[in-house]
């Protein structure tokens, strides 16, 4: 599955640098198109290892409150 969704999101960002590279072409489409892949790679990112991020996040609070205990 992972490797399903890497292929498209690199299609996709194939397109959107033919987009941003071609001089007749509205680039801003092509920087809205690299906005909403960082927006997407990001979403799956953070659904796919949100549980991992959580546990490094109260490790880091939990030293940093018994430092300052």
């Amino acid at each position: 599955m992972l490797k399903t969704v890497k292929n498209k999101v690199l299609a996709v960002a194939v397109k959107a640098k033919n987009v941003l590279a071609n001089p007749s072409g509205d680039q801003m489409t092509g920087w809205l198109i690299v906005v909403l892949i960082v927006v997407v790679v990001g979403a799956i990112f953070m659904t796919l290892y949100q549980g991992s991020i959580t546990q490094i996040w109260n490790s880091i609070v939990s030293k940093i409150t018994g430092l300052l205990s």
